[in-house]
């Protein structure tokens, strides 16, 4: 991937504040483990039903202000990172999810969480942005919160994790051990994801970038689904109602204020503020009727320190 000189985003001269837009995506992708947790679906079918109701509003947007044009330019090596970038998005969805079904939560979360670090080593090799010092110590602190909030509510907390990881675990042997391999998948593509994202966008407009890219995902997740013989529908109006929440929320406001900010900012940062998902999800869920799941303190300290990390990753 050949870095290319930074050319500010077309609506630069009228941008908001891209943390303005990181915080309302941060907003919008704490929805999704409640709305997640509300709906009876199982999670492939999740995933493949919100990405195609953000195709719907995605393809709108192309049609209305005439951004499907901009594809007609691209190169093939843009068309390719681009979707590239869809089919990273959808395979982090799957293999995350699959992880939890083979290993611990402790395990699973302890190596998810390694995606800023992997994004902050890959951007000064492949994007000519190396992160500071400063930065590197944001990362560090961003991780760790990220790891106390996960843990909070695991059985043994740090020791439950180092029993988690080690040989003979409590979900040990192949399962535990392909548990973990998908789970440092779901970090790999996540920081592919995003490391695409900041090189492509760029170039290219933010409404022609997340159309190809929640394409390929769609149909990434499409064929996962059929192939594995999940059951698509027809859903109840209750799991449509959770899946269009989704799909607005987690999607439209999150994933795609994500890329907005990605033509502003470097991707280990935007990537950092992800970590504070699980904090506002958990204050979401303490909010939310049917859910009421009061915050302990554990993840209160771990989101001190997530959004310290953030800000420290911020400046140079």
């Amino acid at each position: 991937m050949t870095p290319a000189p930074p050319t500010p985003d077309k609506s630069a001269a009228r941008a908001p504040s891209p943390w303005l837009v990181l915080g309302a995506a941060l907003v919008g992708i704490s929805f999704a483990a409640p709305l997640i947790r509300l709906s009876a679906a199982d999670p492939l079918v999740i995933a493949t039903w919100r990405l195609g109701f953000s195709l719907i509003i995605v393809a709108a947007a192309l049609l209305l202000g005439g951004g499907w044009r901009r594809w007609r330019s691209l190169s093939g090596a843009e068309l390719g990172l681009a979707c590239g970038a869809g089919a990273l998005l959808a395979l982090h969805f799957w293999s995350w999810n699959a992880s939890l079904r083979y290993t611990t939560v402790a395990a699973s979360v302890a190596l998810v969480n390694l995606q800023p670090v992997i994004i902050a080593a890959a951007s000064a090799w492949l994007l000519a942005e190396p992160p500071s010092r400063r930065q590197w110590l944001g990362v560090g602190v961003a991780v760790v919160g990220a790891l106390v909030v996960g843990l909070a509510d695991v059985p043994g907390g740090m020791s439950g994790l180092l029993a988690a990881l080690s040989p003979g675990g409590s979900a040990s042997g192949s399962r535990a051990l392909l548990g973990d391999l998908l789970a440092l998948v779901g970090a790999v593509t996540a920081a592919g994801y995003y490391l695409i994202g900041r090189r492509l966008r760029q170039q290219l407009d933010l409404w022609p970038y997340v159309g190809l890219v929640y394409g390929a995902a769609f149909v990434v997740c499409l064929g996962l689904a059929l192939g594995t013989g999940r059951e698509l529908g027809p859903q109840p109006p209750r799991e449509l109602a959770i899946f269009a929440g989704l799909a607005l929320g987690p999607m439209l406001l999150g994933h795609t204020g994500m890329n907005w900010a990605l033509g502003h900012l470097p991707a280990f940062v935007v990537n950092l503020t992800t970590l504070g998902e699980p904090v506002g999800a958990t204050l979401l869920a303490a909010l939310l009727p049917g859910i009421a799941e009061v915050p302990g303190p554990w993840t209160l300290l771990g989101g001190a320190l997530v959004l310290g990390g953030v800000l420290l990753a911020a400046r140079r």
